[in-house]
């Protein structure tokens, strides 16, 4: 009889075993050593361009402006605190922290919904995006130009004076002033006579500082009325001839009258008459003006207020609120675009169960779309957060000048301090790890939402 076949077989026969023939005679610390192998040149990057100037900056920040002959220890770290311009950065970065990436968000969260709700919404999404492809340079050089303080250049400046000129009415003679030795005084903005008029009066009122441009082309030869018994009259004017001709106070010829300018009829600090100039410059109070006495005449403030010319956007008041703005316009995008993947992914199912159940669209909103997306809203946060706090070059650009100091952020004061003229590197040391251990929460946060998403 033949031999059996088919039977179990021989211990460590083709098993695959390590150690066993026709197996892995690798060792089990073998695929460890691989894989460190391959890890290997990625650790090196990280040693040399990560943790090695970690260490260093955090050494030099022990050591004061003069170099390793100067150890000063934790002064750096106390002179951070202490210094007016550091402690200028460290408010700034708070209000960054607490205002841009939430509001930067929200606008995305705004827009990821709208693009589902209109046709148009791929050349919405790019129109919106686009502003992630242009440099920080670039954006500073372009928002110092959108905030010029001249509205003739400033394009947010240009639209609030056209917004603003849509709905109020201009002075008719800003900057006009009277002619010195006029007997007219500053008084509330506007200019009033010193003496006293009575009734049939003519009260000679002459102005200067008025480009041709700005007379109305419905003026007329200025033109004295003649006196009115019970009534006081009187004429404005501009007292100012070409090539400087003419007798000061008295009406020469070619000089024209204001029409429109308000005089008003002042007894005991009230108003008690007024009235508008003709287009030779004439006017008459009415009779009640002078009935109880001799009246003060006043030019009020308003034919003189300046015309408005927008915000000082660069200035030392909004400078900080004009960067953010900056910085919305480019990283909304961002955010739109992230939400909205979220959003894709968010299952119709049940935001119909919610309408079905008759729940409002702002509802539905509130309390099922929100919830839905907030692993995608705590990441797109999360991510602004990081970014805000190391925010230098939209800031150093937009803010060159005077209004600088109010705009100064931590990351550009460590640039400053190093490099921009303070020339102390132990303090610019420790400001980036002050830097450091701000992001470091952050950072922390996403890598145990990483490993938690893994599991």
């Amino acid at each position: 009889m033949g031999e059996k076949t088919g039977g179990p077989p021989r211990a460590g026969a083709g098993t695959g075993r390590p150690g066993s023939a026709g197996g892995d005679s690798r060792g089990p610390g073998a695929g460890r050593l691989l894989g460190w192998l391959f890890l290997l040149p990625a650790l090196l990057v990280l040693g040399v361009l990560v943790a090695y100037p970690i260490g260093w900056t955090f050494v030099r920040s022990l050591f004061g402006a003069r170099g390793w002959s100067d150890f000063s220890g934790l002064a750096n770290y106390q002179d951070l605190f202490t210094d007016d311009d550091t402690f200028t950065a460290l408010k700034n970065n708070l209000i960054w922290v607490l205002v841009v990436p939430a509001l930067v968000t929200a606008i995305g969260l705004v827009f990821a919904v709208l693009t589902e709700r209109v046709r148009f919404a791929t050349a919405f999404k790019m129109i919106v995006f686009m502003p992630m492809a242009v440099s920080m340079l670039a954006a500073g050089i372009t928002f110092r130009l959108v905030y010029d303080r001249e509205p003739e250049k400033g394009a947010a400046n240009a639209a609030l004076v056209s917004v603003h000129d849509a709905f109020a009415e201009a002075a008719p003679y800003p900057g006009a002033r009277p002619r010195p030795g006029s007997g007219l005084e500053p008084a509330g903005g506007g200019f009033a006579t010193a003496a006293e008029s009575p009734g049939g009066s003519v009260v000679m009122l002459p102005l200067v500082a008025l480009a041709d441009d700005k007379v109305p082309g419905r003026a007329r030869p200025a033109a004295a009325p003649p006196a009115a018994p019970g009534q006081v009259t009187g004429v404005v004017w501009v007292d100012f001839g070409r090539g400087n001709t003419g007798r000061p106070g008295v009406i020469d010829p070619g000089e024209r009258g204001l029409p429109g300018v308000k005089v008003e009829a002042v007894r005991g600090g009230r108003t008690v008459a007024s009235a508008t100039t003709a287009a030779d410059g004439s006017f008459t109070l009415p009779e009640r003006a002078a009935a109880a006495g001799p009246v003060q005449l006043r030019l009020a403030a308003a034919n003189f207020e300046q015309a408005f010319r927008g915000y000082d956007w660069l200035g030392p008041n909004l400078i900080t609120p004009a960067i953010i703005g900056a910085y919305v316009w480019m990283w909304a995008g961002f955010a739109m675009v992230l939400i909205a993947a979220g959003l894709a992914a968010i299952p119709r199912d049940a935001l119909e169960a919610a309408r079905v159940d008759g729940a409002t669209e702002w509802q539905v909103f509130r309390r099922v779309t929100v919830p839905l997306l907030s692993p995608v809203l705590v990441v797109v946060l999360v991510t602004l957060v990081i970014n805000v706090l190391k925010v230098f070059d939209l800031v150093y650009i937009i803010s060159l000048g005077s209004s600088q100091k109010e705009a100064n952020v931590l990351a550009l004061q460590m640039y400053l301090a190093s490099f921009g003229g303070g020339d102390n590197q132990g303090l610019g040391s420790a400001i980036g790890i002050v830097l450091f251990l701000l992001v470091l929460p952050a950072m922390l946060f996403n890598i145990r939402r990483f490993r938690r998403e893994s599991k």
